[in-house]
């Protein structure tokens, strides 16, 4: 299906207004992460300290998707939407408090936590709720995850872009509160409207919770997959902050991570295009080869920023197709009771990984020059492209039973 039957789907289920909410309210997610690591770095002076506060910022994010995913799963998408929105407003307030007064490195660290615990998951409840709004219907529910992949590439491109005009036109604070505003604002509306889930208490579902797990091999193995492209996310963050800072120019740090979404999203547009016979398997396959060989074109990029932009943009054609991939395979793989609990480990998985890489990449920028963190991303992307080859077929993704989605 094209983008445009799509949308038209989408519109026809929901009144189309909840993609606003959905898009506006996924910014905060993609301005937080580089957005801390800006406003830190240039608060203290160090790229190490605005890592070691963006990777508590991703923790913190890992550790409570998963939560904030199952008590959406129990007590329906409104409640639980509507509280993590607003705590996550006020924690990245206190987050610029406390780096703008100069606090000790901790006292930004409990913040920075506080913001990735409450993060309000608009992406992957939005995928749970496009899923149950499909009813189960194969072509349905791929048209309209395919889209909502696509939102998720403009939000991508856009949180980046957007904190790096900020920074470069006020400052990173502006950038965070912005954030903040987003949150509190947008990621709301989006858990009140009419289509949100209404949830399903465990007690009503003893039988669906306890025999249907929700770990298996497949979910594992894309687990494991969606980390390694997490590993490259923070990775790339840390050169690209790095590398702008030793060319003089750390304002457009924001604009070239932006820039990897931009042309992200048109790989998004394109991998919507793609006919069904060419299967998810195939895909994953594909896009991992690519993402191995535009991971490393970032290598010999860091003496000028036009190079850095061309690499990083071509890096950025990869990540939506694997993206994209990936969720369609977790729909596949996992009990229909569990879908937003899963989309939202998916995620954690992802976070987690960045968290460790944005350590590690942290360490690597300070100890051997600002190029060092993209050999962690091209060490990242070798390892998801061993792993699609060696597990990726339709046998081993093939679609559940519908009858033992339902439990």
């Amino acid at each position: 299906m094209s983008v445009a039957v799509n949308f038209r789907l989408a519109r026809q289920l929901t009144g189309g207004r909840v993609l606003l909410w959905s898009l506006l309210g996924r910014l905060p997610n993609a301005m937080s992460p580089i957005g801390t690591l800006l406003l830190v770095s240039r608060n203290t002076g160090t790229v190490w300290s605005g890592s070691l506060v963006a990777g508590a910022l991703a923790a913190g994010q890992a550790v409570g998707g998963p939560i904030v995913g199952r008590l959406a799963d129990r007590r329906g998408q409104r409640t639980t939407g509507l509280a993590a929105a607003l705590a996550n407003a006020v924690a990245l307030v206190a987050l610029v408090l406390a780096s703008e007064r100069g606090l000790a490195l901790g006292w930004q660290i409990a913040p920075a936590a506080l913001t990735g615990l409450s993060v309000p998951l608009v992406g992957p409840l939005s995928r749970s709720r496009w899923a149950r709004l499909a009813c189960g219907e194969p072509e349905l529910t791929s048209a309209l995850l395919t889209l909502d992949g696509i939102v998720d590439e403009v939000g991508f491109t856009a949180g980046p872009a957007l904190v790096g005009l900020l920074a470069s036109a006020a400052s990173p604070a502006v950038g965070l509160l912005t954030a903040a505003v987003l949150s509190g604002v947008c990621a709301s509306l989006f858990a009140l409207h009419p289509t949100a889930a209404p949830g399903v208490p465990a007690s009503s579902l003893p039988h669906a919770r306890s025999a249907e797990r929700l770990l298996s091999t497949p979910y594992v193995l894309v687990l494991a997959g969606m980390a390694l492209l997490g590993a490259c996310f923070g990775s790339v963050q840390v050169g690209i902050t790095a590398t702008t800072e030793a060319l003089g120019r750390p304002g457009a740090a924001g604009l070239v991570y932006g820039f990897l979404g931009c042309t992200s999203s048109l790989a998004g547009l394109v991998t919507a295009s793609l006919p069904a016979r060419l299967g998810l398997a195939p895909r994953l396959r594909a896009s991992a080869a690519l993402l191995f060989a535009a991971s490393c074109l970032l290598l010999p990029a860091g003496g000028s920023l036009l190079a850095l932009t061309a690499a990083i943009g071509c890096l950025g054609v990869a990540v939506a197709p694997q993206f994209i991939t990936m969720f369609g395979l977790v729909e596949r793989t996992v009990p229909a009771a569990r879908l937003g609990e899963a989309m939202a480990a998916l995620v954690s998985a992802l976070i987690l990984a960045q968290s460790a890489s944005t350590f590690l990449a942290g360490w690597a920028a300070d100890h051997a020059g600002p190029g060092a963190p993209f050999a962690v991303t091209t060490g990242a992307a070798a390892a998801a492209l061993l792993l699609a080859i060696c597990t990726a077929t339709e046998r081993r993704y093939r679609r559940r039973d519908p009858a033992a989605r339902t439990g």
